[in-house]
């Protein structure tokens, strides 16, 4: 098990104006890395609650796990899928999303209280992303629970992309909300999602501080992405990402691997995480791990100050939007008006 700590770092963790009253001055916070147990969603509940209790031991405040990680990212399947026709694999698509299907869980339901109940036992802010079954409907869904237990509320991704579309139903406006929590505004965007301007700036327009980015994206422009983010959001930045070997799915024949030309051996790294923490300042706070599984912590501190620099582009982007949309500029720079210091 990959640890990997970074000191504290001063900086300004408001987007756009200065931090609610409310929020507390130096926040630990962690992002998880590591594998689900695919297939077996009580094996990867009892998994999760670990890892939250080694991360409580270090203090840690909040807690982000990757994209789906309860019932599992299915990185290279198929399910089946081909266009104009069903194709030999059909059969054992039909089958590997009954599957899917089955490790997918309820919200709220049994697993969903667990997983409140683990936020309460270890006292932390816990984001986690599930595969949400909504009758005959699965969504890739990112979930918050308070250190009291209670679900605070969800976040289902607005389009899931490219080949997803055939597991996972399209999200709407209505899950894109923050969560004014004694540690910041919290809120969340999935994979993808974190490429849609319009949706980062209906974060930063409703003025997150905590930005989390579960994702399953490993590629070396991820990073990138993260911390222009903090900078264009001037909020702190968590994402977190899966650490899984070929071991990590079942064997093949029951689960294969499309995408490449034979199938890997058991200890090839199929997601090689890259886990972050970023400062407002795109400094890089802690991580990126791309070693294993593990955790990435950093001590996040609220300086009730502002960068020029960042007031001036601030400042900016709020005159632009009330040009451009005068009706939406208006609403939002009351809203910041009401929260300056």
């Amino acid at each position: 098990m990959c640890v990997m700590e970074a000191g504290s770092a001063d900086m300004d963790m408001s987007a756009g104006d200065e931090p609610s009253a409310a929020a507390a001055a130096t926040v630990r916070a962690t992002v998880v890395q590591a594998s689900t147990v695919f297939y077996d969603t009580p094996a990867t509940i009892e998994k999760a609650e670990g890892l939250i209790a080694e991360a409580g031991k270090k203090g840690s405040q909040l807690v982000l796990f990757p994209e789906v990680f309860v019932g599992g990212f299915p990185r290279g399947s198929t399910f089946g899928a081909v266009i104009g026709s069903g194709g030999p694999g059909l059969a054992k698509g039909k089958e590997d999303y009954r599957k899917y299907f089955a490790s997918a869980i309820d919200v709220p339901g049994p697993e969903v209280t667990r997983l409140g109940g683990f936020a309460a036992k270890y006292k932390v802010y816990l984001v986690i992303g599930v595969v949400e079954r909504d009758v005959y409907t699965l969504y890739n869904t990112v979930l918050f629970f308070s250190p009291l237990g209670e679900l605070l509320g969800k976040h289902r991704k607005l389009v899931p992309t490219a080949l997803e579309q055939a597991i996972w139903a399209c999200g709407d406006g209505s899950t894109l909300s923050l969560y004014d929590t004694p540690v910041g505004k919290i809120g969340a965007l999935v994979c993808w999602e974190n490429k849609m301007p319009l949706a980062r700036t209906a974060l930063y327009g409703k003025g997150i501080q905590i930005y989390c980015a579960p994702t399953a994206d490993d590629s070396e422009l991820w990073l990138a992405s993260m911390r222009h983010i903090a900078v264009e959001g001037g909020c702190f930045v968590m994402s977190a990402n899966q650490f899984c070997l070929r071991k990590d799915y079942p064997p093949p024949p029951g689960y294969t691997f499309a995408g490449f030309d034979q199938e890997p051996p058991p200890e090839t790294v199929v997601c090689c995480g890259g886990s972050v923490i970023v400062s407002p300042s795109g400094t890089v706070l802690a991580g990126p791990n791309y070693e294993g599984e593990g955790l990435v912590t950093a001590d996040l501190v609220r300086v009730c100050t502002r960068f020029l620099l960042m007031s001036l582009m601030r400042w900016s982007a709020q005159t632009l939007v009330r040009s451009l949309t005068p009706s939406l500029g208006s609403t939002w720079w009351a809203t910041r008006r009401g929260l300056r210091c």
